[in-house]
């Protein structure tokens, strides 16, 4: 089993600095009880486009998109940029609450037409109350699951090819169809920690993500969900969102680090830590608690950082170290069962350039990887502290704020 490398657009904006939208206690809409931000590139097509060209090139296989407030339509950007790819598959976040399953299902299917294939879905069925409200959804966390649980069934009963009838609590579909099914059909990834989540991956889920967490705390969810999904006689795979900050050496690599946390003042960690504990999601409660807002003892295992969570909402642990050290990581989560690596780092930009050419050759050396990416500049040495192949001097299309 090899691994699966994808990377993140951050279509709600990008930059130098760990904080974003989702730490203000307002949503950013005043950025009332934080510091002025400042390296903030705006997540306009041009900027989004040389990420996703330059994940083509490095040899990531698909790039995550996220949904909510703060973010561009993952659906409507990613459909645009596949225009300016030929390989790059694209995982679409969306909230099962905010759309019909069968248009969701039509969509898939012309989706998969127009990219010849480039489709993956990442279903997020949503641990935050306020946000659900924002789009017209008022049911609580448990019901929540229980709708997604049967709109992935109306999903896949429509890709059927012919009427499908469908009648629950949350849908009561009569002759749902979706005339040309897509081809392929998309894999279904699908992430949730709380007992409610866990039966649903088991019955729906191609790929189960978790966040980053220690290698062991992976292993019982693995172990959970894996049990769960035998009770119902299939087989679910696995994959783990996770930063990166990948350098020559791990001194690089922790001086990076290191930067990006003393951007942070107390006031806007304090300010962030209050938004996020009052997310709904088992999950985002696991990652506070990697780190219980302190900025002390932030490698939680080795090479494994919690200072992204101390503002950043979901995802909030980084691989930190050289590239070997972060190889060594990924290896260690491979042996654990996990397949895709969804990862992202700040900025964007350089560091898919950071991990696509130190790490992955080193992956694919360990027989991780069925190939080392072709690269015109391969092998020319980094200067200037930058990646080879990274664009040079100062960071482009930086605009705004967001």
């Amino acid at each position: 089993m090899t691994v699966h490398l994808n990377w993140f657009l951050p279509t709600g904006g990008d930059g130098r600095t760990l904080v974003d939208r989702h730490a203000y206690t307002d949503g950013g809409i005043t950025r009332s009880r934080v510091t002025p931000v400042s390296g903030v590139r705006a997540p306009d097509i041009d900027y989004l486009i040389q990420i996703a060209k330059a994940a083509e090139q490095l040899g990531f296989e698909a790039v995550l998109t996220p949904t909510g407030t703060w973010c561009e339509d993952a659906w409507l950007t990613t459909v645009a940029l596949a225009q300016h790819t030929e390989r790059l598959k694209f995982l679409v976040a969306f909230r099962p609450g905010v759309i019909s399953p069968v248009l969701a299902a039509q969509m898939a299917a012309t989706y998969q037409r127009i990219t010849r294939g480039r489709l993956l879905l990442n279903v997020v069925t949503g641990g935050d109350s306020t946000e659900q409200r924002r789009f017209g959804d008022h049911l609580d966390h448990d019901r929540r699951y229980s709708r997604t649980d049967e709109f992935l069934s109306v999903v896949r009963g429509v890709w059927g090819g012919k009427p499908f009838d469908f009648h629950g609590e949350h849908y009561d579909v009569e002759g749902g169809l979706t005339a040309l099914p897509p081809d392929p059909l998309p894999e279904i990834f699908f992430g949730g920690s709380s007992p409610a989540a866990g039966p649903v991956a088991a019955r729906h889920t191609d790929v189960y993500l978790t966040w980053g967490e220690p290698p062991e705390q992976v292993k019982q969810k693995i172990d959970w969900i894996r049990g769960l999904a035998e009770e119902q006689g299939r087989t679910v795979r696995f994959g783990i969102r996770l930063h990166t900050i990948s350098r020559d050496s791990a001194a690089e690599a922790w001086a990076t680090a290191n930067r990006l946390l003393d951007d942070l003042d107390p006031d806007t960690i304090a300010a962030a830590q209050q938004a996020l504990g009052r997310s709904e999601s088992v999950g985002q409660q696991r990652m506070l608690a990697l780190h219980g807002g302190s900025r002390d003892d932030l490698e939680i295992s080795p090479n494994l950082w919690a200072g992204v969570g101390l503002v950043r909402g979901g995802a909030g642990t980084a691989l930190v170290g050289s590239h070997a050290d972060v190889a060594d990581r990924i290896e260690e989560y491979h042996a654990l069962g996990v397949e895709h690596f969804v990862l992202s780092g700040y900025p964007h930009l350089e560091e898919a350039y950071w991990f696509g050419e130190g790490v992955i050759p080193d992956l694919a050396a360990r027989g991780l990887l069925p190939r080392i990416p072709a690269s015109q500049l391969a092998g020319v040495p980094a200067a200037n502290g930058r990646p080879a192949s990274a664009p040079g001097g100062a960071p482009l299309l930086v605009a705004g704020g967001r």
